[in-house]
């Protein structure tokens, strides 16, 4: 009996040992986590590496209520201009770079006759829930796996935003954004333009999260 309860004692305090921290709220200052780098991000980094592009990864960090970086990198250079991006998850950087290269800056060039020198961005990381849904969910950038692409520069000086030619009276502008949301179908989870709802009239939203959602 006592070999049972000592038994029992321990089995008791193992449970305890592995009860999880409580959350922490959202806007906690941020705690660095002692993470090992996983495989996929590993080769993610060399995919990085051999694309040519300079980034730097970033210390894996846990800002509360949910809003992690886990496996980032910031994007230092990767051919053209990026402006606004901040963190970004390996994946989701690795697919950004793919569009850019082999998607956007051919249809600039075959469509629009321009050479493309910027991307203008809204943004990647954010502590912060999804918007224009009916309900809360936290949102893809709070993971740093999503990035919102808001407009295009080419050579001669041509800007074209997603907000002033997704219904562009000039063709080729409104055929180069349809043709480039279409590329990025193919490369992200979930791809979000002015046709889904109001929130995304100004923008696409580019998730890396396998959902197959393209609106």
């Amino acid at each position: 009996m006592r070999v049972l309860a000592l038994a029992l004692l321990l089995a008791g305090c193992a449970g305890q040992d592995r009860v999880a921290p409580p959350p922490r709220p959202r806007g906690s200052p941020p705690v660095t986590l002692d993470l090992p780098t996983s495989r996929e991000t590993q080769a993610c980094f060399a995919d990085l590496s051999r694309l040519g592009v300079r980034y730097s990864p970033l210390p894996d960090r846990d800002y509360g209520g949910g809003c992690q970086l886990i496996g980032a990198v910031q994007l230092l250079d990767i051919g053209v201009p990026v402006t606004g991006i901040k963190a970004m998850r390996c994946g989701l950087a690795r697919a950004f770079i793919g569009w850019a290269r082999n998607g956007v800056a051919p249809a600039a060039r075959e469509i629009l006759g321009g050479e493309l020198v910027r991307i203008e961005t809204m943004g990647s990381y954010a502590c912060r829930d999804t918007v224009g849904t009916a309900y809360a969910r936290l949102s893809g950038h709070a993971l740093a796996n999503a990035v919102d692409v808001s407009g295009f520069v080419l050579a001669d000086g041509r800007r074209i935003t997603v907000l002033g030619g997704w219904r562009s009276a000039d063709p080729a502008v409104a055929e180069f954004l349809r043709v480039i949301r279409a590329s990025a179908c193919k490369r992200f989870g979930t791809v979000l333009s002015p046709d889904y709802n109001a929130a995304h009239a100004n923008h696409f939203h580019l998730e890396d999260d396998r959902a197959g959602f393209c609106r």
